[in-house]
């Protein structure tokens, strides 16, 4: 702590020596992070007498932000720790949160760049003039015609990535003098294979906006969005896998398929198809010189599916099942079928998923199908594989209204907000793979129940025969509606700004099941129980201005939300049954915050505080102790993120900058949280207020800490090139909660290796990359040319294990069995990308 302090004098004394100088405008480099650059003139920003300024400060570019969105975001490292759940997301002003799972939903505009680049983005706890925000912070896009820079953009950009090629155009006019302005954006987005072998992209995005200006008080504005996307996916597997292949980015999802020409072609099990639209209708009124009132309509609406492998009384086709792994038949000492599973991973033919012997096993299977009283229902061939294709299709719509007003040194900004959301999920037959049907069973409910009817997925449609485009196995709505209100004032004095806000909500769920399921016939059909919650928030912040350059900055929350409807819902695919005792999430945050803002001195130094506490873990799996699938859901989940943040980036010498990054971080679980564990296909409740010893385990799946060191050069012919070296450290896997219970380690004493293999926690080794960047702007005429180059890994460490997490599956007798699933960092790639602006 003694250093820490020690650390944050010098820089106050360094930022009070460093003297006063005008104001530059910023570089910008093209990424895909969002970023919104702000230029303050020298009278708005050295005189210590101007408006509120902690908002400026927090929204121009901030080096920590943009290298922790960037440089760090391939090793999946997370600002603060935080989930997407925890940043606000708004279109416009208007909240785009998914309400079932609070989350960020970025796809829905993919690939539209040149509208989202200059969204205005704070990266952690502040004021908001639009909602009162997460604690994550919030981004916030301007999608009206006028926030598109007058005139054409076109771009190509070429990469090794996702995708292979992106090319895109934006048109905006401008307001013309007949008080209309028009906006268009149009990309695709193609790759035949990415980065991992058996992936493909194909997506296409599309942006139209009209704004009226129908006199000096009133305009309206019209935005239409989407971004159809397919994409064949890749996965995540056990480190055996890896060292079989030589390939640690192997890919199991993928596998030789012969075509009726005899050629061979290469076909992905795991594809996702989405296309959600959003059409939002915003009307402006300036009710005074300094009040204004906004208020806008929004619909979305579309799909989102996955498909995956199926199969009914046959083998599991998924060449990773640990059963196909030479470890398994070691473990049981067989070293005959060991050899023989080692010799299947050394031909890269036998070692993916086997298309054709799936299309025969189907071709054999020559079925006549009966009802109980004997009545042939159908004949032919029945699949044993099918290609499902599971979805969750979209209908959302809302109203928000936002009046601001300014008064001398005071702001407010009230707003209210009404949102619904339902969630479609159902399954369809994507593919028969040559068969003519299949029947829609519960194939899990047939080997565990002599009651036939407990097989249904629908009772109404008992033995029902199905095909390609039907719909089976589940079929329900989840309905989400939310009303909130929001206030917050600002004052703003010579020396400190201030800022306070207030949020209370109310939040509604249920579900509606459309089959009537044989396993839960009383508890399935219909409208469940509606759960509502109600909640509030308060926090406030303050800018002491010590001079016009150097600012202290503190910020604080508390606030109550309501467990997330996808956690809530023990199985919805099956039944209305939710958690016991649902509870409010408790959220305390805060923050404190050195900020320097010279023009050839940027700098950032903030502690953070945040506990969360009784939140709900939900997660479904086969556990082989009880030999079922369970539902394990974990209650009274506390969370405790603090730490420390630093960025700084200056001018040395002769056009030559650098910039430095560090977050120190400890994110933990910080409670023993009581977990009931349910059998997925009855009401049985296998363990209730079972006690699971996570305190102080680290949140797996990121970087806790990482830290980054550049260099950039800019030319004096609009030239630029840097690069940056990036290390991460304490990268953890999360705990499976199984594995910390009593019963967990009940067969070992406290000395036997095995009891602390179970419990301990694995953490994988520090990691770094190396990335370069370099671009270069032409005027031609009228047109202005700019070319970008970024290449990351540029070592090719492709050793590095980003993170990954502990399989729930645990088998406390052989605790070896069902090893954790690791991902690698990708090895060397790039983007190039062409801009000609006319």
């Amino acid at each position: 702590m003694t250093k820490s302090i020690a650390l944050f004098s010098t820089l106050f004394l360094l930022g009070s020596a460093y003297g006063q100088v005008e104001v530059e405008a910023e570089d910008t480099l093209e990424t895909n992070t969002p970023v919104f650059v702000t230029t303050l003139d020298d009278g708005e920003n050295s005189s210590g007498s101007a408006g509120n300024i902690s908002g400026l400060l927090q929204s121009s570019r901030d080096v920590f932000a943009a290298t922790a969105g960037f440089n760090f975001s391939a090793a999946r490292f997370r600002i603060r720790g935080y989930q997407s759940d925890k940043t606000m997301i708004l279109l416009n002003g208007i909240p785009m949160n998914d309400l079932e799972t609070g989350r960020g939903t970025w796809y829905r505009w993919g690939g539209l760049n040149d509208v989202t680049r200059y969204s205005e983005t704070k990266n952690w706890l502040t004021d908001n003039p639009y909602h009162f925000g997460g604690i994550g912070g919030y981004s916030n896009i301007d999608s009206k015609a006028t926030g598109v820079r007058k005139g054409s953009r076109l771009s190509y950009a070429s990469t090794n990535r996702a995708y292979s090629h992106r090319l895109m155009y934006t048109i905006g006019t401008g307001m013309q003098k007949n008080g209309w302005a028009f906006a268009m954006s149009l990309s695709t987005r193609y790759s035949q294979e990415g980065y991992v072998e058996g992936t493909f992209y194909q997506a296409y995005s599309y942006f139209l906006a009209a704004e009226k200006k129908i006199n000096a008080s009133h305009s309206l504005n019209l935005s239409i969005l989407g971004a159809p996307t397919l994409r064949g996916k890749s996965s995540i597997s056990v480190n055996e896998a890896y060292e079989l292949t030589g390939d640690p980015f192997y890919n199991s999802y993928w596998g030789y398929q012969t075509k009726p020409d005899g050629s061979r072609t290469k076909r992905n099990s795991r594809v996702a198809d989405s296309h959600m639209p959003i059409i939002a209708l915003s009307h402006e009124w300036k009710t005074s010189e300094k009040s204004r009132l906004k208020t806008s309509v929004y619909s979305s609406f579309g799909k989102y599916g996955q498909t995956a492998l199926n199969w009914y009384d046959a083998q599991d086709p998924r060449p990773d099942y640990y059963k196909y792994l030479p470890s398994y038949y070691e473990g049981i000492n067989d070293p005959l079928n060991a050899q023989r599973m080692y010799n299947n991973w050394q031909n890269p033919a036998t070692r993916q998923v086997q298309w054709d012997n799936l299309y025969y096993a189907n071709s054999k299977n020559i079925f006549t199908f009966k009802d109980e009283n004997g009545n042939i229902i159908e004949e032919g061939l029945r699949s044993k594989y099918i290609v499902e294709n599971r979805w969750n299709n979209l209908m959302s719509g809302g109203l928000s209204t936002l009046y601001s007003v300014n008064i001398d040194k005071v702001s407010i900004h009230t707003g209210l907000y009404l949102q619904t959301q339902r969630n479609h999920y159902f399954n369809t037959i994507e593919d028969l793979m040559g068969g003519d049907f299949w029947v829609d069973v519960n194939q899990f409910a047939e080997q565990d129940f002599i009651d036939p009817q407990a097989a249904q997925s629908d009772l109404q449609n008992p033995n029902r025969v199905v095909r390609e485009g039907d719909v089976f196995a589940n079929n329900y709505y989840i309905y989400n509606h939310t009303a909130t209100i929001f206030s917050q004032v600002n004052y703003t004095t010579k020396k400190v700004d201030y800022y306070a806000a207030l949020e209370l909500s109310g939040e509604q769920f249920y579900r509606e099941g459309i089959f009537q399921t044989g396993l839960f016939p009383e508890n399935s059909l219909g409208k469940s129980e509606v759960n509502n919650f109600l909640n509030y928030a308060v926090k406030g912040g303050a800018t002491y201005k010590v001079s016009g350059r150097q600012y202290i900055t503190a910020n604080a929350a508390y606030q109550t939300e309501a467990p997330t409807s996808r956690a809530a819902f023990i199985s919805p695919r099956t039944r209305n049954g939710t958690v016991e005792n649902l509870t409010n999430e408790t959220i305390y945050t805060g923050d404190i915050n050195y900020i320097l803002r010279y023009p050839k001195l940027k700098m950032r130094f903030s502690y953070y505080y945040t506990e969360r506490k009784d939140a709900i873990w939900s997660r479904s799996f086969y556990h082989d102790e009880y030999r079922s699938f369970v539902n394990y859901v974990m209650q009274d989940v506390d969370y405790l993120h603090h730490g420390l943040e630093f960025g700084i980036d200056g001018d040395i010498y002769g056009g030559v900058s650098a910039n430095a990054v560090v977050a120190y971080g400890q994110h933990l679980y910080n409670s023993r949280p009581s977990a009931s564990i349910y059998v997925d296909n009855s009401d049985e409740l296998l363990a209730r207020d079972q006690t699971v010893y996570l305190q102080n385990y680290k949140i797996g799946g990121m970087p806790q800490s990482a830290a980054s060191f550049g260099l950039k050069y800019n030319g004096k012919k609009y030239w630029f090139a840097g690069a940056n070296v990036n290390y991460f450290m304490d990268i953890y896997l999360d705990p499976n909660p199984d594995r910390r219970t009593e019963e967990a380690v009940a067969n070992f004493v406290e000395s036997d290796p095995q009891y602390i293999e179970t419990i301990d926690q694995t953490r994988l080794d520090n990691g770094y990359s190396v990335s370069l960047f370099a671009g270069k702007s032409f005027k031609i005429n009228d047109y202005f040319l700019n070319i970008n180059l970024n290449i990351n890994n540029l070592t090719n460490n492709t050793n590095f294990q980003t993170g990954g997490f502990e399989q729930l599956r645990f088998d406390s007798q052989n605790i070896n069995k069902f090893p954790p699933r690791i991902g690698y960092l990708y090895g060397l790639n790039y983007f190039v990308m062409a801009t000609l602006r006319f």
